[in-house]
């Protein structure tokens, strides 16, 4: 399964951290320089695998925590549908 984000969402980077706005939706969130570096990553679909990579990339984190911060990120960003799942 990839993950890519909605294209109803706007993404703005603001001194380290993210402001979503879905235009559908009509909300806006904030997210963490976390949240912004993988909600950038899904920009092109992107499997959970491929999501922690990117998180290690970007900070010194071990394993367990990036899988569990991803998936996290990614239960929240679903459940708001900023992103969405797709088949392979």
């Amino acid at each position: 399964m990839k993950f890519v984000r909605d294209p109803e969402v706007r993404l703005t980077a603001l001194e380290g951290e993210g402001i979503v706005l879905h235009l559908n939706e009509r909300k806006y969130f904030s997210v963490n320089e976390t949240g912004l570096v993988l909600l950038e990553a899904l920009r092109e679909p992107k499997t959970l695998e491929q999501l922690v990579a990117a998180l290690e990339n970007e900070y010194d984190v071990a394993r367990d925590v990036s899988v569990r911060t991803t998936r996290e990120f990614l239960d929240k960003c679903l459940a708001a549908s900023v992103v969405k799942a797709q088949s392979e």
